[in-house]
């Protein structure tokens, strides 16, 4: 694909750099380590989502196609929309490894993609909504793309003081800066970390049936302290923070984020606790 979307219309050039770069490689090169990560939250969803054997499903920053994937063993079609090539071009290689022939992938911007009036039944996304350059527009365009009565379900971070990952956070913290996590975003990972937030955009862009309901997982960040800290390193947003940062100084700051998982470690592996917000939305317009 050449770095270049399906579709040309894009509105969201930053994320379209940032998941077409560093950020959307390691998400690909570490998949199994990021599905571990986020799967917790997929039999909620899902259940939420109510899929049916003749639904048509579409994934909304879909990345390495896992929910996409899980979908389409319930519904009769599943579409995956993404920003990344490299995401995508892993869960291509997902769905034709699991011979999922009715499941496929375009890369485009959902904020503003032509999608066929009332082509689907359902729209999901797992983390994959935060990031919308002007997300009233998104939903509404996302909106246009359900039948009337359509459904609309996703999953969405909660306050990162409210995450087990807030204690690791504070440790890297006391040695390099970090941003504000308490600051309002309107775009990136806490747009809606205010439970009314998802209401105020869902509302505005036409959709009835709001629900925001809290979900509590437990996540796998490693197999241990020091496996975890060393993901955690490669996470994109973690190199952009410190980026900056004097090499002694991040040194110290991995050394702290290795103690502080320390805290979680189960012979399981390292565990932590994320809560996040549960959406549920009906699409009442004509397509």
């Amino acid at each position: 694909m050449g770095g270049m979307a399906d579709d040309n219309r894009i509105v969201n050039t930053h994320q379209f750099e940032a998941w077409n770069g560093y950020e959307g490689r390691h998400w690909a090169e570490h998949q199994a380590r990021y599905d571990a990560l986020n799967d917790p939250a997929n039999a909620p969803l899902l259940a939420a989502a109510a899929l049916r054997d003749t639904d048509s499903v579409l994934d909304i920053g879909c990345g390495n196609g896992r929910l996409t994937r899980l979908a389409a063993r319930t519904a009769a079609r599943a579409v995956g929309v993404d920003l990344s090539a490299p995401m995508l071009e892993r869960a291509r290689e997902s769905a034709a490894g699991e011979h999922l022939t009715h499941v496929t992938h375009l890369q485009a911007d959902a904020q503003v993609h032509p999608f066929a009036p009332g082509s689907f039944d359902v729209a999901l996304s797992r983390f994959g909504v935060m990031f919308f350059a002007d997300p009233v527009a998104a939903f509404a365009n996302i909106g246009r793309a359900l039948r009337p009565e359509g459904r609309l379900a996703f999953v969405c971070p909660q306050p990162v003081t409210a995450m087990d990952q807030s204690a690791v956070f504070a440790a890297v913290a006391g040695h390099v800066t970090l941003p504000d996590f308490d600051e309002r975003q309107e775009t990136g990972p806490a747009a809606f970390a205010d439970p009314a937030r998802p209401g105020e955009v869902l509302s505005g862009a036409g959709f009835d049936t709001i629900t925001v309901d809290p979900l509590e997982v437990v996540q796998e960040w490693g197999t241990d302290p020091a496996d975890a800290a060393g993901f955690l390193f490669g996470w994109g947003p973690m190199r952009h923070w410190l980026r900056e940062a004097a090499p002694e100084s991040v040194a110290r700051a991995h050394r702290a984020a290795t103690d502080a998982f320390g805290a979680y470690a189960t012979p399981e592996g390292v565990h932590l606790t994320a809560r996040y917000w549960l959406v549920t939305a009906t699409w009442p317009g004509t397509p």
